[in-house]
């Protein structure tokens, strides 16, 4: 007899995908109860210039920012908790990041020390984020990372000299924004390889045959 089994299919609330969709995040960012926002951004001029840009768009939709441009390219542990701070100096009530897959985990993980306290280190592993993040969308302007999408971040612990893997339901954006509009302004070889890290997730999603059993219990029993 064939043994049962359920599948777990987890996915941010909203999905938006299309030419010029990023424009709709103010109102997005209301129906959220929004009303100052922290956007996280890379640490580079682009980072920077992506994060003004969003920043202009709450602001015709009447709501307030603050920019963090503190994810490095391999988010660290520092870098978080400076953000939290600034999260809670600011009075933030919603996070948003854009760009790849650095400015949204340390988004994710800062959500993670803002709601649940303590250091983020304390959260390395499947299942220790009890209280959820605060409300996050998540700007995605490179192909590959599908941080945007995914219950995962991974952060650097700079005093180890590892990268943590930290794993929740809880952590999964609640709203995940795909512009084609946006990834045409990234350089093209960043293009090109994002595209390849994509495609290369998508054959390692069909070929697999590892069990990941402890994650998708967490997921079915969140």
């Amino acid at each position: 007899m064939t043994e049962n089994k359920t599948y777990t299919y987890l996915n941010p609330k909203v999905a938006l995908m299309g030419a010029g969709c990023v424009k709709e995040i103010g109102k997005h960012a209301k129906d959220l109860g929004a009303t100052k926002a922290l956007i996280v951004s890379g640490k580079s001029k682009h980072g920077e210039r992506l994060a003004l840009d969003i920043y202009k768009i709450l602001k015709d939709a009447g709501l307030e920012g603050t920019i963090f441009p503190g994810a490095d390219p391999n988010p660290t542990d520092t870098s978080v908790m400076e953000g939290a701070d600034i999260y809670r100096k600011e009075d933030c009530n919603i996070i948003i990041a854009v760009g790849g897959g650095s400015p949204m985990d340390c988004a994710k993980a800062i959500g993670i020390v803002v709601y649940n306290g303590g250091l983020i280190n304390d959260y390395e592993g499947v299942g220790k984020v009890t209280k959820g993040i605060p409300p996050l969308i998540t700007v995605n302007t490179t192909a590959g990372t599908a941080s945007e999408m995914t219950s995962f971040t991974i952060i650097t612990d700079t005093k180890r000299h590892i990268k943590m893997a930290i794993v929740d339901p809880r952590i999964t954006p609640y709203i995940a924004v795909n512009d084609p509009e946006l990834m045409v302004s990234m350089p093209p070889a960043l293009t090109a390889a994002t595209g390849m890290d994509a495609l290369t997730h998508a054959v390692e999603a069909y070929v697999s045959t590892m069990p990941r059993l402890q994650q998708m219990q967490l997921l079915s029993n969140p």
